[in-house]
């Protein structure tokens, strides 16, 4: 259960993040307890963040299931999913939604957060689907996972987060938390990468600091008049929006 914090800095979420044990995922959280801007709160097991699945043990595996999951989106490619497969690939739950064409560039050359932007205006019908599928499942927490669960996952659970009427400081300091999480799996990933210059070129682009969602819901809401302008360009219908807010509100 979440215990409310007091407020010590900007970039931190005003609420305690449930860091949820599913042995071997490293950065698996709730975001229930987050602030809604009217004074609510987002409602615990509605929807939850997390890393890979495919280095989940089989005690992880029974954890997703007793947490009462209906559905879990996984949004990475299809040659990612092949590399490493969700043990959940065949459960009536799991649904693989690419929010990349497979033939998109990874634009590395990028700063993280020009990766986002340029992703979101690439494929807005992929991430609206991604969206979508959260306020379109049944009954129960819906877990949104990518590799990480930093970069694809920390831009679709911020749209939702946004929609649901949590604040962008808020958003952002929970994406923010990503960092601390995988800081052991990102140091051992740059261990293994001899040629130095790629690994300085993966370093730039693990930090997850709250100025790179800040700085992408500011270009939604230039580009597009915000988060629901975006969706609704993507396909999003009104009665989907409604259905994300009743889920995802306590």
């Amino acid at each position: 259960m979440t215990v409310p914090a007091a407020p010590t800095d900007r970039n931190e979420p005003q609420h305690s993040p449930l860091h949820l044990d599913w042995p071997n995922c490293l950065n698996a959280r709730d975001v229930g307890g987050l602030p809604t801007t009217d004074g609510g709160r987002i409602r615990e097991r509605a929807l939850v963040r997390t890393d890979s699945h495919s280095k989940l043990t089989p005690e992880g595996i029974a954890a997703v299931h007793a947490y009462g999951v209906s559905r879990i989106i996984d949004l990475r490619r299809n040659r990612e999913c092949e590399a490493a497969p969700s043990p959940f690939a065949a459960d009536p739950l799991y649904r693989n939604l690419e929010v990349q064409n497979p033939a998109d560039p990874d634009h590395q050359a990028l700063d993280l957060a020009d990766i986002y932007l340029t992703m979101l205006d690439l494929r807005p019908t992929l991430f609206t689907a991604a969206v979508a599928a959260i306020a379109d499942a049944p009954p129960g927490a819906v877990v949104v996972h990518c590799a990480g669960g930093k970069d694809r996952t920390g831009v679709v659970v911020a749209m939702a987060l946004h929609v649901a009427g949590v604040d962008e400081e808020t958003i952002a300091a929970d994406y923010a938390l990503t960092e601390a999480q995988l800081v052991e799996e990102s140091a051992a990933f740059l261990a293994a990468v001899e040629d130095q210059e790629l690994r300085e070129a993966y370093r730039r682009l693990q930090p997850t600091p709250p100025s790179n969602m800040l700085k992408v819901l500011g270009h939604l809401d230039q580009r597009y008049g915000g988060v629901p302008g975006y969706l609704e360009a993507g396909g999003m219908s009104t009665a989907q929006v409604g259905a994300l807010q009743d889920r995802l509100r306590a």
